[in-house]
């Protein structure tokens, strides 16, 4: 089965209720951090701009965040707290065009991953019941493509590091170029370096899950040492570290971002502490992703879907979908991303651990 990308189709501008819609409306911020009052917030859909007679897509976007006219009647897509005073923000509620706001919802002609007539944002909330074999069989061939021509961006909870077949696997699609950035938080990247240093994680050796004496002090010895050497790619070269998935991605030079919570041991010196500094690096991130795949952590990926939109303008122009996995054991989880309005994310009620070994093997890496 080869994988198809959807075409996206352009608003018919020449419809009377968009050729005649208005100019949309500015304010100037007046203090940092604020927006003006009636700010229009934007969605994960394409989003237009009648801008001097012409409509303009705000190209780089994301959810809950204000829209900034710049001198060049260039658009970007800011978050309110990173407002500066004498921003011309827009402004607007309705995106029917009547205050020249305009947002595409169906720009990709309502095509499936694989194919067929369907809606490509998809609303359905999947259970433990459903059938996923047809949703990995689509998984392997947009893997496939996006390592040639896109971006992989995987959001990892910190269950894999308690498994050695979970880490090989995940080990395995690093290497092979699978993934071009990763997410995480302070605990997949301690409990992955502790199960590379001392084959246990939490104390608990990945092989056999069998509790190891005094092993409750594993992760902070190696949280303890990661922090003398001063980075993690030091850590692995002090200690001849030579397996992992912090590690793989270390050798392949894949940009990680660890972000922290008030519950961090340690944490790793790579650990950003601020909530913001640490979301404004994952955007980093996310701005280059075509595909981003979240798996078992809540906060990582609501935060994640939060801040993907459904569509990326490509440096030649084209406009494309951005595929949004999201994989835990709890429904809970993965229906929660579509509670919060990130609809067009691909849900799947499974173990990760099994998740990524599936993944791994139908792509025939071991």
């Amino acid at each position: 089965m080869a994988f198809q990308m959807p075409k996206y189709h352009h608003p018919d501008f020449t419809r009377p209720e968009l050729a005649s819609a208005p100019d949309a409306r500015y304010e100037v911020v007046e203090k940092d951090g604020v927006a003006p009052d009636y700010f229009h917030s934007t969605s994960m859909y394409p989003e237009y701009f009648k801008i001097n007679g012409s409509w303009v897509l705000a190209e780089e976007s994301r959810m809950d965040s204000s829209v900034v006219l710049c001198g060049d009647g260039h658009l970007e897509v800011v978050e309110n707290r990173n407002l500066k005073k004498g921003d011309k923000v827009i402004l607007g509620r309705s995106e029917d065009g009547e205050e020249g706001i305009y947002m595409h919802c169906n720009g990709f002609g309502d095509i499936s991953l694989d194919g067929n007539r369907d809606q490509f944002v998809f609303r359905q909330g999947r259970s433990r019941e459903t059938s996923y074999s047809r949703d990995y069989d689509n998984l392997f061939e947009l893997l496939k493509h996006e390592k040639e021509f896109g971006n992989i961006v995987w959001v990892m909870g910190p269950a894999f590091s308690f498994d050695a077949d979970a880490r090989a696997a995940m080990q395995a699609l690093i290497d092979n170029g699978y993934a071009h950035g990763l997410m995480a938080g302070n605990a997949l990247a301690t409990h992955d370096l502790e199960g590379a240093y001392l084959h246990t994680a939490l104390g608990q050796d990945i092989y056999t899950q069998v509790s190891q004496p005094n092993g409750h002090y594993n992760h902070l010895d190696v949280l303890n040492k990661v922090r003398r050497s001063g980075s993690i790619p030091q850590f692995i070269e002090d200690y001849k570290i030579d397996n992992g998935i912090i590690y793989s991605c270390v050798k392949n030079h894949v940009p990680f971002v660890l972000t922290g919570s008030i519950r961090d041991d340690g944490p790793m010196p790579e650990v950003i502490a601020s909530a913001y500094e640490g979301q404004n690096a994952m955007r980093g991130l996310v701005k280059q992703a075509t595909c981003v795949i979240c798996l078992a952590t809540m906060l990582h990926t609501i935060a994640t879907g939060n801040m993907t939109p459904s569509f990326r303008v490509m440096p030649d122009g084209e406009i494309r979908p951005v595929y949004l996995y999201t994989v835990d054991a709890d429904e809970f989880v993965v229906n929660k991303l579509i509670d919060r309005g990130s609809l067009c994310a691909t849900t799947m009620v499974t173990n990760v651990q099994d998740f990524i070994s599936i993944v791994a093997k139908g792509l025939k890496l071991f």
